[in-house]
């Protein structure tokens, strides 16, 4: 399995980004996918995260209303979309399978590259 996180970069507080997340070496799917995050000095914080059927979600609080994730099964992409993005979005996302609304837990070596998200006046 392959995740290639892309979208990021430097925003101002109450813009919006999306971010994406291209697939390879499974079928995506009826996977459940998740999009996590990682601040200097702490561990990867799962943050939302979409159902096989896309038919259902899950949102940490902290970005409920504000983040959206969803799929496009053809393309083998998941996407999050960001919206009023705050200074403390500020992290390296990545995305990752996991069973929703769980999160998988995976050694360093198994994540993709991530994409830098910058919150920032």
């Amino acid at each position: 399995s392959q995740f290639v996180e892309s979208g990021g970069g430097l925003v101002r507080p109450g813009e919006s980004l999306t971010l994406s997340c291209t697939t390879s070496g499974f079928t995506l799917r009826s996977t459940d996918i998740g999009w996590f995050r990682q601040v200097p000095g702490k561990g990867r914080e799962g943050v939302l995260c979409i159902s096989g059927s896309g038919e259902r979600t899950h949102y940490i609080d902290s970005v409920q209303g504000r983040f959206t994730i969803s799929r496009d099964d053809a393309k083998n992409t998941v996407y999050l979309q960001m919206s009023r993005v705050k200074p403390e979005d500020s992290a390296i996302y990545y995305c990752a399978s996991t069973p929703c609304p769980y999160w998988s837990d995976y050694p360093d070596d198994y994540w993709g590259p991530g994409t830098q998200v910058t919150v920032s006046s």
